[in-house]
């Protein structure tokens, strides 16, 4: 057959590809090349899980499971939400285990839009977010936020990007790709806007347990909030298992009982014996991941004083372990820095423009590699900006000269 255009979902292909993967696809290509790029902890899960997991297929649980996952898991993840974060949810019917985070906001977008309905995603913004949007029947509409604030949203800026057809907004605090942090108050402000025009509040706390500076606020637990929040978590980034995708939500009843059926007829369930391996890692490694946290702090530390000192201006994100600079004074494009930093010193970072148009002009750089890494790679920034002023400087004599 030579034509497969007419086949395909015209909305599918409107998507765009993603701007992470497609830049590193490029960095993948090139030898040396040291990547601030990827989102991933460069830890390796912890012993104690991945023997869980093993175990689990030793003794043969390779069977599904129910379809919002073991219940002794679920068990598990109410238990650490309401320790860690003072929030209670049902495991029976209020907690559902889903192949990662990125699922969990899937299946929430499915259960809750109709054609038409607006969702609020707040830029910088995770590259999924919009796209699943889309694809779930809804519109996704930006609301950019400021860098002169560290880029954190307020209840203004909610206000005025709401319509009559504005259902939900999305939140993820830290922020990918800011690492920006909100506090009890800052939500507390904005909880009172969502109280106001009635809406839902999807709040993706995926880097909950990476939060540096504060106590972490699950949205949830805000005056109010329970009833109109639906929480997204996962074990990927605190628990260093992004290969596992296991992710979970919480939510009220009501929601639930429809993603359920969602995952009757889609996933089915997450895998048996990586459930396992989740149940051990809410009882027994919480010491590590408190260990990895004070690890990625030292490099956020060290990571914003390098790129200031070169010339890249850094707010200090509260959490995450990204950094957001800037690289506006260059005069160059987010794309068009990224491409020629890979070319010229092999270091890969992810241009701004990936996370929206209030991106441009900014880099993701992740601080998940080791301290040795960072510091190569920061020497390398070095170098190549060093060349940009030199560039600049024979610019300027020729255009004096002349």
């Amino acid at each position: 057959m030579k034509e497969h255009q007419h086949y395909l979902s015209g909305m599918v292909k409107e998507l765009k590809p993603s701007g992470i993967r497609k830049f590193f696809d490029l960095a993948a290509s090139i030898k040396g090349v040291i990547s601030l790029g990827v989102g991933e902890p460069d830890f390796i899960t912890p012993w104690s899980i991945r023997e869980a997991a093993i175990l689990s297929l030793e003794e043969g649980y390779t069977s599904y499971t129910a379809n919002p996952g073991l219940l002794e898991l679920r068990q598990e993840i109410s238990g650490y939400l309401n320790k860690r974060f003072g929030v209670q949810y049902n495991p029976v019917d209020q907690v559902i285990v889903t192949a990662g985070a990125s699922q969990a906001i899937d299946l929430t977008f499915r259960a809750i839009l109709n054609p038409g309905d607006e969702v609020l995603i707040i830029e910088p913004a995770f590259v999924s977010y919009a796209p699943l949007v889309t694809l779930a029947g809804g519109k996704p509409i930006p609301v950019s936020t400021n860098p002169s604030n560290g880029f954190k949203l307020t209840a203004e800026q909610i206000e005025n990007a709401i319509t009559t057809k504005t259902k939900a907004i999305l939140l993820c605090s830290p922020n990918n790709p800011t690492g920006t942090y909100l506090n009890k108050e800052e939500l507390t402000e904005i909880s009172r806007v969502v109280e106001k025009h009635d809406l839902l509040v999807i709040s993706d706390e995926i880097y909950a347990e990476l939060t540096y500076d504060d106590e972490y606020t699950s949205f949830a637990s805000i005056e109010g909030m329970y009833d109109r929040t639906i929480l997204i978590n996962g074990f990927s980034k605190g628990f260093a298992m992004t290969g596992w995708r296991l992710g979970f939500l919480a939510a009220p009843q009501p929601f639930t009982e429809q993603m359920v059926k969602i995952l009757q007829y889609t996933t089915m369930c997450a895998p048996h014996m990586l459930q396992h391996g989740a149940i051990e890692a809410l009882r027994n490694t919480y010491h590590e991941v408190e260990s990895m946290r004070r690890s990625y702090r030292r490099r956020r530390n060290y990571i914003v004083q390098s790129l200031n000192s070169v010339g890249l201006d850094c707010h200090t994100p509260g959490g995450a372990f990204y950094v957001f600079p800037s690289i506006k004074k260059t005069g160059m494009s987010s794309e068009q820095f990224a491409e020629e930093l890979l070319l010229a010193e092999k270091v890969a970072v992810v241009p701004g423009s990936a996370f929206g148009e209030s991106g441009e002009g900014y880099i993701r750089c992740s601080y998940a590699t080791s301290m040795e890494q960072l510091q190569e790679a920061m020497q390398r920034i070095k170098r190549f900006m060093d060349s940009l002023e030199t560039k600049e400087n024979r610019v300027q004599e020729l255009s004096t000269n002349n």
